[in-house]
């Protein structure tokens, strides 16, 4: 026998009911209504992905620069004091 097993059988006949707790601080316009959520679809999914890589690929331009550029270097040293 493995540890964390036991040969006693569980019964799990008993039915677990549901308890649904009901909001009373939202609206009642909300109150009545399921909230659902729906997948953006492919083009929206491509938009997004599109703007993440832009601006990841921004970051790295300017790091790679504030490395390796003395002049881009110092501009930004200027602008925060």
């Amino acid at each position: 026998m493995s540890k964390g097993f036991s040969d006693n059988e569980v019964n799990n006949d008993t039915e677990i009911k549901d308890v649904k707790k009901e909001n009373k601080f939202l609206p009642s316009f909300i109150r009545d209504k399921k909230i659902t959520y729906t997948l953006p679809s492919k083009k929206q999914q491509n938009i997004l992905s599109s703007i993440v890589f832009g601006l990841n690929g921004i970051l790295l331009l300017i790091v790679i620069l504030y490395l390796n550029n003395q002049k881009f270097h110092d501009f930004v040293l200027n602008i925060g004091s």
